[in-house]
């Protein structure tokens, strides 16, 4: 590869088109990071035509956009995107999770997998579910040419499970955005979220609602300790993006006290979500399995009392001890949870941003990834 040829890489980036959750907010802010750093690359983002997409990107003059034509991924896959990659000459292209199965370009192939929790945890997804992904997950992480993961659990899991003893796995952890470290006015928040949804004092939980997301536990917990009656609201945000009947079923069967102090937002804009975290009381994070988990980080980051789970990728958020829980027993949370409302004030809030910041930074997780690209074009 020349070496004064402008060097072009490609970005799958069709998850930028979907609902807000962890994979898009890691193309997004790694590729922000990446371009602003990186002016002599091309980047060429394949996406759906979308304005707000376009929007986020439009301060760099080294993005391009590709614009895709067929909304099937697997027409994707196997024709337009070899395809472009051919046409446009790219030398590297980024894929999430999956690569394409058929390969006519000299691109080299970079795969995120964030995690196989579908693996560690079968009883959560469906055995369709698990067995397309097995296939497609595995045959990426063997065939790329470079694998990337976002934690030390989600490496140890694809080591054990897809046999990669002799891949090189490359981490680039998730960070968080600058606007979650800046300094703002706790009362501004708080006024702003009282006059525009009519909510205030309030226990925070924001993540899509799966199963393995555990909602109801911390719905239940609310109940029996009646942090109702002691003035508390509870805040859930998320898409329900895998059916949870139970999650469901409990929201119905809400008497109507609890009903006035549960309130459930399946989406709020990106504004406003900061100023839930801003404005909240204490974030707690009580799922059960994750590959990385970046609301606790960024509700950390904003000097928020964070009660988070230790279970998997999240037992690397050392920094949140002891308000550390293992959400798989309701007495220990209950417990927690009561603590950390009686210690809220007495938390070290700026040594745990202090420490978000070091290790959680989008700036690092780029470095990682501009080294692949010009370690091998010179």
């Amino acid at each position: 590869m020349h070496s004064k040829k402008p060097l072009k890489v490609f970005i799958d980036g069709y998850l930028l088109n979907k609902e807000p959750q962890g994979t898009q907010t890691y193309i997004r802010e790694l590729y922000k990071e990446i371009t602003k750093a990186n002016p002599e690359i091309l980047f060429y983002f394949g996406i759906f035509y979308d304005e707000e997409i376009i929007k986020q990107f439009s301060k760099m003059e080294n993005i391009d956009f590709i614009f895709f034509r067929y909304k099937s991924r697997i027409f994707r896959m196997i024709y337009e995107i070899p395809r472009l990659l051919k046409n446009n000459k790219i030398d590297f292209a980024h894929f999430q999770y999956v690569i394409p199965l058929i390969r006519n370009s000299k691109a080299k192939y970079i795969v995120t997998i964030h995690d196989i929790l579908f693996n560690d945890f079968p009883k959560y997804f469906s055995y369709w579910y698990r067995l397309k992904r097995n296939f497609l997950f595995k045959y990426s992480a063997k065939n790329a040419d470079y694998l990337l993961t976002v934690s030390e659990y989600s490496s140890k899991s694809l080591i054990k499970h897809f046999k990669l003893k002799n891949k090189k796995i490359f981490i680039t952890p998730n960070g968080v955005n600058q606007k979650y470290l800046e300094k703002y006015k706790k009362k501004d928040a708080i006024d702003y979220i009282y006059r525009k949804y009519k909510i205030k004092n309030y226990l925070l939980y924001v993540s899509r609602v799966e199963p393995r997301k555990n909602q109801e536990l911390l719905i239940k917990c609310f109940i029996k300790l009646e942090l109702g009656k002691q003035n508390y609201n509870l805040v859930l945000i998320g898409k329900n993006s895998i059916f949870n009947k139970e999650f469901k079923k409990l929201l119905k069967s809400l008497n109507q006290d609890n009903k006035s102090k549960i309130h459930y937002i399946e989406e709020v804009n990106q504004e406003d979500l900061i100023y839930f975290y801003k404005a909240a009381t204490i974030f707690v994070f009580p799922s059960k399995a994750e590959g990385f988990g970046i609301p606790p980080i960024e509700a950390g980051a904003l000097k928020i009392p964070v009660l988070c789970s230790k279970n998997t990728a999240m037992s690397e958020f050392n920094f949140f001890r002891p308000h550390f829980v293992n959400p798989n027993i309701s007495e220990n949370f209950e417990t927690a949870l009561l603590k950390i409302i009686n210690d809220k004030k007495h938390i070290k809030l700026e040594e745990i941003k202090r420490n978000i910041e070091i290790k959680y930074s989008w700036k690092k997780s780029s470095e990682v990834l501009t080294s692949i690209f010009k370690k091998h074009t010179i």
